[in-house]
């Protein structure tokens, strides 16, 4: 009976409820008679909605866990509690308002509520002074979002949300509008809303007049893809020459020093080449999925010349101008005025400043549009009265640019800058030195003819465009490889069955098979194909592209033929002089700072970084006392130790005290002339 009298349901929610979810039929009539208490404390809450009311509170939730049992006779609930959140959310007590919200994300949970009004209703909500409720509602609507597409995409519910948002973006409240982007980014992070229509929403939210929703759509397009952090370990894997194929090729014959340099330049020219072929990651390819990244160009560069945001803000926004450029090689020619402003040694953040105007330039934009921004960091930043470090970021930068656009750079400013590669600053050498190397590859015959390094096949076969010119091509390059072996081969078989015949007339039938090893035909390949004209080579290689198809084998050798274009001397040609080593790497869509602020040689810190670094080494050493310290600091102590702590009258008598334990020069000049008295004295008697 003490039992039975225990159980109080109607005051004893938490009870009522665990029986309830194990046999709801049973306590039907108890269900019931909670919802009619509910439904007269939302009678009262009505008439005071301001109020705190914490039984309603409590009875709200009951009602939210039980629900999935009680379908029909909650119909009309979650309905009836959002028409309540959302008339009375701005006068709610802010615990009965958080306790609603955690009500309808339950029955959200359950499946009880419309996925699309409940977003919509919490989207308003966000205009609430309340932070937790913020936080609360944006972690559901993200966690909601990716639920509803976990299986297949919800392209109903996704639009209709997408629109929703868009309205939210130019909503008056700052915060709403915030949160909104933050939600819409979060969710391209997370894959799951990464098509256009999302992006382009987000483009809108460029030109916002809040900073912090103008700073969160920047940095969107500035940020980079989580893929970018896993580096592909999968070079072995791919299709192509290996390392094992060029120590092979070059290791056969006598191991002389010259089969070892080619051997090493030919890994180098792997490397440059695997990198080529890696695909590209993208700072965020929400750049390229931009319907009109022209006209949304031109409209930032007006927003950037009227801002008068924080410069930080500001170099953001050159940056994305930049990245548009570059990536969508738009034709933007005020840009390129507008930057040369800012192009001082002097000038805040230059760096990033040179790393725009590199980013912004490609093949495209007429040469006179980058000469002028070429020439200002010629005057401004690589001249003698500068410091090494700054004439190297200068020399750094107009490398960029002319990778990039090679029409740009004269022959007369390429000489000039080529004279710095004998400048004492190691720094300003070996930036003058790369971009020397750079225009090996790109254009010999602008260099002075003692700068144009050793020819290659490569170099000899490398030509500019024109402005505005394809050099398209009816043939493979380097497919008169095949041609080439194929002949050899042919030939190779021919001597074989010769030699075959006449092992059979002298040994009565038996012979010895004669066959050069795959090592041997490739070098006498390579050696043909050197003595053959260029023209011969195309012609070849138009024959091997018309009339066979190339298998993944043969596209194997084609890569190593031209990368051998690269390592051999041109015919004709001698060593003249070593190559320079180049450290620039395939240039991809986006630059780096570090492709600016390359230093080869570390410069020199200053005292006070000197001393910091001296001070930090440090801080577990105590200011005074013994450098070390006893093993055991209960072991016992010298007389010496001891004498340390006793007071100065005891001491004052001692030996120890009352003399020096070193003497001074003029003690030791009279204790010396007493000792030589005191001998002289010894041998007079």
């Amino acid at each position: 009976m003490s039992g039975r009298n225990n159980n109080k349901l109607p005051t004893n929610l938490p009870q009522l409820q665990n029986l309830i979810k194990r046999d709801p039929q049973s306590y039907t009539e108890e269900f019931l008679q909670q919802y009619r208490h509910y439904q007269s404390n939302v009678q009262i809450f009505k008439l005071q909605p301001d109020k705190p009311n914490k039984e309603l509170a409590e009875l709200v939730m009951f009602l939210a866990q039980v629900g999935h049992c009680y379908r029909e006779q909650l119909t009309n609930f979650p309905q009836e509690l959002k028409e309540l959140l959302f008339c009375h959310h701005t006068v709610l007590a802010h615990d009965l308002r958080m306790t609603f919200c955690k009500a309808l994300i339950l029955l959200r949970n359950k499946d009880l509520l419309n996925p699309t009004s409940l977003l919509e209703l919490f989207f308003e909500l966000l205009r609430c002074h309340d932070k937790l409720l913020r936080k609360t509602l944006y972690i559901h609507i993200v966690t909601d979002i990716k639920n509803i597409n976990a299986k297949h995409k919800n392209n109903k519910v996704n639009t209709t949300l997408q629109n929703f948002m868009y309205t939210m973006l130019r909503d008056s409240n700052a915060v709403a509008a915030k949160i909104s982007l933050d939600v819409m980014m979060e969710l391209y992070k997370r894959n799951i809303w990464n098509d256009a229509k999302t992006v382009n929403v987000i483009t809108t939210a460029s030109f916002s007049k809040v900073t912090k929703i103008l700073v969160g759509a920047l940095k969107f397009f500035l940020g980079k893809d989580e893929d970018e952090k896993k580096d592909s370990d999968s070079e072995s894997e791919e299709e192509g020459p290996s390392a094992r194929d060029l120590i092979v090729r070059y290791s056969t014959g006598k191991k002389t020093t010259k089969n070892k340099k080619k051997m090493e330049k030919a890994m180098k020219v792997l490397k440059k080449q695997k990198k080529k072929k890696r695909v590209e990651v993208f700072n965020f390819s929400a750049i390229h999925l931009i319907h009109d990244p022209q006209d949304f160009a031109e409209k930032l560069l007006k927003q950037l010349e009227n801002s008068k945001e924080r410069f930080e803000v500001k170099i953001m926004m050159m940056e994305l101008i930049s990245r548009l450029v570059g990536i969508h090689e738009l034709f933007l020619f005020n840009f390129y005025p507008f930057i040369q402003r800012f192009l001082q040694p002097h000038q805040r953040e230059v760096t990033k400043i040179l790393l725009c105007a590199a980013q912004a330039s490609h093949h495209l934009v007429p040469p006179e549009i980058i000469q002028p921004v070429m020439m200002t960091i010629a005057n401004n930043f690589v001249t003698d009265r500068n410091s090494g470090e700054v004439m190297t970021v200068g020399i750094n930068a107009i490398k960029e640019l002319t990778g990039r656009c090679p029409l740009a750079m004269t022959e007369d400013l390429l000489q000039d800058l080529a004279q710095y590669k004998g400048h004492k600053d190691k720094n300003v050498m070996m930036s003058a030195r790369a971009l020397i190397q750079l225009f090996r590859t790109l254009n010999p015959k602008m260099l002075h003819k003692r700068d144009r390094g050793k020819p290659t096949e490569a170099s000899i076969e490398a030509k500019i465009p024109g402005y505005g010119e394809l050099e398209s091509k009816d043939y493979i390059p380097g497919a008169e490889v095949l041609e080439v072996e194929q002949e050899e081969g042919a030939d190779e078989d021919g001597w074989e069955s010769a030699s075959m015949s006449e092992e059979e007339e002298e040994d009565d039938g038996e012979w010895i098979h004669v066959q050069h090893s795959s090592d041997e035909m490739q070098q006498e390949v390579a050696e043909k194909l050197k003595s053959i004209p260029e023209e011969e080579k195309k012609a070849k290689a138009a024959a091997v592209t018309v009339s066979r198809l190339l298998t993944q084998e043969d596209f194997k050798k084609i890569r190593l033929a031209q990368m051998a274009k690269e390592v051999n001397a041109a015919p004709g040609k001698g060593q003249k002089r070593k190559n320079v080593d180049s450290d620039d790497e395939s240039r991809g869509e986006l630059l780096t700072l570090r492709d600016i602020e390359y230093l080869h040689k570390k410069p020199k810190s200053d005292k006070e970084t000197r001393l910091a670094t001296a001070m930090a080494g440090r801080t577990e050493r105590s200011e005074f006392g013994k450098k070390r310290g006893k093993l055991n600091p209960y072991a016992s102590t010298t007389n010496k130790d001891k004498k340390k702590h006793k007071s100065f009258m005891m001491m004052r008598y001692s030996q120890s005290v009352r003399t020096k334990n070193k003497r001074s020069f003029r003690d030791k000049q009279v204790a010396l002339r007493d000792a030589l008295l005191k001998k002289k004295r010894m041998h007079m008697k």
